[in-house]
Formats: structure tokens, C-alpha cells, sequence
């Protein structure tokens, strides 16, 4: 069928209405509100406090349950509520928030024995409400009933309004968390070759580097340990003991086996204690052996490959998926050293992830929770030292939590030490609105170079608009998105999708079988 004139206008009409042009910022931020809130909440689920660890008093402690969000209200000087609009809070200086609203319990004692000393829905704090989103009070308004109260029936949205200035959250460019990415260091030219991964989980991303050296042997760096430690030494403390069996791991091909091997013959420890032990002795020299072990357990569960760690699996399957993935890593170090492979091109936006709005404010709500969580530990230590009542009404107070939120928005100063996160909306005309509503930004400096990172690749062909950057020393790192841009969400819940692709028979853990007698393992379907 041939599409007429009025046909393509009125399709072009509906691609790029107004409700389009920012519908990243409302889904992300929408996806933010109804799983985001609650997942954090239920990472958390628990505050302990130091009350009853000694002697026979029970412990007692906070338990976190449901959370959900209200519409945006303005409480007045008598005490009474009413409904806010945004043109109100412009004019009167107002943060456009809503109250949240959580089930805590105060228990006492562990497990079927606990006794639940108060329960209650407590207002926790306001949460700032982005314009044009589900639980905004305007979001299903008609243009005459938009013009009645004050506001422009054209305005897109997609920004919040914190003490009386619109602020809009920047939309940053990051590496592919979760990802092995494969390269030459920088330092040695083609010399040594790196396997890095940005190990992402609940907000903590930790970089894990593997690197073959110039002498061929392979080390891993990953937080909360200074310097290398030798793969072998690492996999064989997570639990891969055998030679045959690590090597199987990396690869069956004989050039890589032959670098294998080099590894193996270097390797100072050959069981799986011993790895332990040296391990120990690195991350706490000095101290008594059993905190040696403890420690090194501790920090190989923790701060090694956080993503992996999967619930539902003993400390055991979780150490030996972390020992495989290590061993791919090693195997793409190697395809990288025999010219098998090309390196990864980190400038492919195939290598690179968008965090939108509602990531953005994950993480600021998973940081203001925690602080809000040390505050009630706190308040119902002294209340427990002054032998008062108990209360949840008592120990909760909310403008701990709305501070840790509505600050960062206003200043643009983020957590993890990122600025200009949150900007104000650029009103010098209409096309300028929409333009800083599809602005995304790098993390790299603005000081330094970075040539290729600010060139013009071709996999940003329909994802970035080619022409609108800024002059100077923002060139090629402030971009835009171009007008046909969709963006995808990440799945709300990445455990459920893994536990349903194990369910279908996918299984990479030994000791899954327990757990699933369904799962048929990789090795049992290729005989």
C-alpha cells in the first residue's frame, strides 16, 4: 500500500509527539517507582542494631517490607495537606515530591522465636516526582485542563522541579557492566595483553583485570587487594584444583594449552589450601592463620566478581563459576596474543550501557536508604539506653532520607563523586528544552584528549545525532540522541530471567542438579 502525503505526515506526527521525545526519562524512571524502590528496599530488608548481642538479651532489630509512593502534595504552615502542582512549586520554591510511605517491623529474638515489639506504614521522606510520570498529578490531564492551572499544554516533561528550579537528570554513557573486554595495555603497545570486566551488582562495580605479562604468565587484579595475584594461585583457591581441570576450563586448543602449561610449571601452590593460605597471608600479612583464611574467604566472596553471586546457590557453586569465568577471561587473553581475535573496540556502542533517569535515582535511593537504615540504628540504640518504648514512629525520622535525595538534585553533585549529573533546564527556547531532554554525557575528562572517544563512530549511525555537540572541550563527549533513537530498558529483575533459563534446562554450576533435578548440564547433553 502506497502511503499518501497526509498518511506520512500524520505517522510523522505520531512518531515524534511530545510524549515521545522524553518517553526514555518516563519509562526508566516509571520502571524506577514500581521495581526499583522495592528491589532496593528488599537488598536491604533487614537493620541490625548492637542491642542484645551480648548476654542473654535476644538481638533486636528492623525489619523492612513493603514500600510504595503517593502523588506529589505540599504540606501548608496549619498542617494541612493539598494536592501540588507544578506551576505552584515554580512560583513558591517548592520541591515537586511526593510522600513515601514503608512497612517496618521493630522484632526481637530470631526466626519462629522473634516477637514483633511494633509494626506500622510510616511516612520515611518525599521523593521528587519527575513531570509527566505515572504518580504525576498532572500526567492524564487534557490541554484545556493544563492551561486552567497554569501550565503548557506542549511542555514535554521528563525533568523535576527542586526548590522552584527545573532540574533535568543527564543521561551518562558508560562501559557494559558485566562484559569481558579484551585489549593491548596502553603502556606496552601489543606486548601485554588485558581481559577486564566491570564486575556490577546492587549498585558496587568492581573492575577484575586479567593480564598476561610479557613473560607470558597470568595475573588478577580486583579490589581490596593490592597488586597481582597469580591465576593459578586464585583458581585453585576458588576451588579448581586439578591441572587437567583448569586448563579443560580455558581451552582445548594446543597453542593455548602450551601457554597453559607455562602457568602451571610457574605456579609456587598446588592445592587448594595452600592457595588459600598464600592469599591470606597477602590480604592480612601478620595475622593468626585462621583470620588469614577467613579473610581471604571473605574477600574472594565480596569483592571478586560481585555479579555472580546468585541467590540460591551455595558459597561453593558461586567460587567455581567465578573460577570459570576467570578462565575465560585467560582464554580471551590468549585468542588475543595469537591474533584469534581482534581487540574489543570500547568506542562500539555495543560495549557501552545508558543510565537513564530512573537508574540514576536507584542509586541515589539505594545510598539515601542506607543512610536513612544507619539513622534508625542509631535512634533505637538511644531509645533502648533510655529504656523508652519501642516504636517505629519514634525511631524513623523522614528528613534524612528527603535531604539525601532532593540535595543531589539540586546541586548536580552525585554519588560517586560524579558533578553536573543534574542540570538546569535549558528555557532559551522551546527546541533547546527538547534538545537538553536528549543529551546523554561520557565520564571520560574533558581535559584530556581522548581522540577516538569524541570522534564520530559508525555504530552511533541512527542512535546519535552526527551534528549537535559542543565547540571546545565538551566536542565529540556531550552528545545528543537522534530524532528516530529508541531506547531499551534492562530486564527489572536479571535473577528471575537467569533462574528461568536454568529451569529450561541450562546449566553451567556443578551441584545445580540439587537444586533443579529438571537441569541437564552442558557436558551430559553434548555425550
Amino acid at each position: 500500500m502506497k502511503l499518501t502525503t497526509d498518511d506520512r505526515r500524520a505517522l510523522s506526527e505520531s512518531y515524534f509527539s511530545k510524549s515521545r521525545l522524553a518517553e526514555h526519562h518516563f519509562r526508566s524512571f516509571n520502571s524506577f517507582l514500581e521495581h526499583g524502590m522495592q528491589d532496593v528496599v528488599t537488598e536491604k530488608k533487614v537493620i541490625e542494631t548492637d542491642i542484645g548481642d551480648k548476654g542473654d538479651v535476644p538481638p533486636i532489630y528492623v525489619e523492612l517490607g513493603n514500600i510504595r509512593v503517593t502523588s506529589p502534595r505540599v504540606r501548608e504552615a496549619d498542617g494541612s495537606e493539598d494536592i501540588l502542582y507544578p506551576q505552584e512549586a515554580r512560583l513558591r520554591n517548592l520541591t515537586y515530591s511526593a510522600p513515601l510511605f514503608m512497612e517496618m517491623s521493630i522484632l526481637q529474638g530470631r526466626g519462629d522465636h522473634a516477637t514483633v515489639l511494633d509494626k506500622s506504614e510510616i511516612k520515611i521522606g518525599r521523593m521528587p516526582i519527575m513531570l509527566r510520570s505515572n504518580v504525576c498529578n498532572i500526567s492524564d490531564f487534557t490541554p484545556e485542563e493544563l492551561i486552567e492551572i497554569g501550565e503548557d499544554p506542549e511542555d514535554p516533561g521528563g525533568y523535576f522541579i527542586v526548590n522552584g528550579s527545573e532540574r533535568v537528570l543527564m543521561t551518562s554513557e558508560d562501559l557494559s557492566p558485566n562484559k569481558i573486554i579484551a585489549e593491548y595495555d596502553s603502556r606496552y603497545g601489543d606486548q601485554i595483553q588485558v581481559a577486564k570486566t566491570f564486575s556490577q551488582r546492587r549498585g558496587y562495580r568492581a573492575l577484575v583485570l586479567v593480564e598476561r605479562s610479557r613473560g607470558g604468565i597470568l595475573e588478577v587484579n580486583f579490589p581490596s587487594i593490592s597488586g597481582f595475584v597469580n591465576f593459578v594461585t586464585l583458581v585453585r583457591a576458588l576451588g579448581l584444583e586439578r591441572d587437567e581441570e583448569i586448563v579443560k576450563r580455558v581451552s582445548d586448543d594446543p597453542e593455548v594449552i602450551k601457554f597453559m602449561l607455562e602457568n602451571l610449571e610457574e605456579a609456587t601452590v598446588q592445592t587448594h589450601e595452600e592457595a588459600i593460605q598464600k592469599l591470606g597471608s597477602r590480604v592480612a600479612s601478620g595475622q593468626g592463620r585462621n583470620y588469614q583464611l577467613k579473610r581471604a574467604t571473605y574477600i574472594i566472596d565480596r569483592y571478586l566478581l560481585p555479579h555472580l553471586h546468585q541467590s540460591g546457590f551455595s558459597d561453593e557453586d558461586t567460587r567455581i563459576a567465578k573460577a570459570y569465568y576467570l578462565c575465560r577471561m585467560a582464554e580471551a587473553c590468549f585468542e588475543l596474543a595469537l591474533g584469534r581475535r581482534a581487540p574489543d573496540d570500547k568506542d562500539h556502542y555495543s560495549n557501552k550501557r545508558l543510565k537513564v533517569s530512573g537508574d540514576l535515582m536507584q542509586d541515589l535511593f539505594r545510598t539515601a536508604l542506607n543512610k536513612l537504615a544507619r539513622d534508625v540504628k542509631y535512634q533505637l540504640e538511644r531509645a533502648h539506653m533510655r529504656n523508652r518504648n519501642l516504636t517505629v514512629s519514634t525511631v524513623v525520622r523522614s528528613d534524612v532520607l528527603t535531604e539525601r535525595l532532593e540535595h543531589p538534585l539540586a546541586t548536580g553533585n552525585w554519588v560517586g563523586g560524579r558533578s553536573g549529573v543534574s542540570q538546569l533546564v535549558d528555557r532559551t527556547d522551546f527546541m533547546g528544552v527538547l534538545s537538553h531532554l536528549r543529551r546523554l554525557r561520557s565520564p571520560l575528562s574533558r581535559s584530556q584528549p581522548h581522540f577516538e572517544a569524541r570522534d564520530l563512530h559508525a555504530t552511533q549511525w541512527g542512535r546519535i545525532c552526527p551534528s549537535e555537540t559542543p565547540e571546545g572541550p565538551n566536542c565529540g563527549l556531550v552528545k545528543n540522541f537522534a530524532q528516530s533513537m529508541e531506547l531499551s530498558q534492562s530486564v527489572p529483575d536479571s535473577e528471575k530471567l537467569v533462574h528461568e533459563l536454568f529451569s529450561l534446562g541450562v546449566n553451567r554450576l556443578p551441584g545445580f542438579a540439587e537444586l533443579n533435578p529438571n537441569a541437564v548440564s552442558l557436558e551430559e547433553e553434548a555425550s
